[in-house]
């Protein structure tokens, strides 16, 4: 199993109402494997972390979206909360910058709510995941195949439930992103 991504590129998309923890210890766990990580966001300056529904810290953005090229990284990170992936899942640009990396066979990383985005980027469907009980169900509607544990990986995409899993999931994704490029990936964005 390969743990460093020395010379590793990964985005993480995201805007305000981001679950604090679920962008912040992946970010911390991909730069300890060596991965050089940009927030990408629809807003430029700082997005507003939220713990659960009360406001946390800020993150300054490292590139807007509107500017942001896909094929200038290895893989793609989408944290949850309760508001973030509702407005990437309204976003164009956020879906089509999801879309990118399955139609290129990037890995991608999604928790929580997160996977939202990737339902209505039409990415979900025949593809083994999970995310937050309530999301389940959308994923399900969606025609994804749903399992209700700490972390499911199906060739390159990673997907966990809550903040509880984090421990598994950075585990997970530093690896699938070590491997790099997977044809599933590819084939599930056709």
């Amino acid at each position: 199993m390969a743990t460093r991504l020395d010379g590793r590129k990964i985005a993480v998309l995201a805007t305000d109402g981001f679950e604090q923890v679920e962008l912040t210890e992946p970010v911390k766990a991909l730069k300890e494997a060596g991965a050089t990580v940009s927030v990408v966001s629809p807003k430029s300056g700082s997005i507003q972390g939220f713990q659960h529904d009360k406001p946390g810290e800020s993150v300054p953005v490292d590139q807007e979206l509107a500017s942001a090229d896909a094929g200038a990284f290895d893989g793609l990170l989408i944290p949850g909360g309760l508001f973030n992936p509702d407005a990437l899942r309204t976003n164009d640009q956020a879906k089509a910058f999801a879309k990118a990396f399955f139609d290129a066979g990037k890995p991608v990383a999604s928790i929580c709510h997160g996977p939202q985005v990737l339902i209505s980027a039409g990415l979900v469907k025949g593809r083994k995941m999970t995310a937050w009980e309530a999301v389940q169900i959308d994923l399900k509607n969606a025609g994804a195949l749903v399992s209700d544990e700490p972390v499911v990986v199906d060739q390159g995409l990673v997907t966990s439930r809550k903040p509880d899993d984090i421990p598994q999931f950075n585990a997970k994704i530093i690896e699938e992103f070590a491997e790099g490029r997977h044809q599933g990936q590819a084939r599930s964005a056709a």
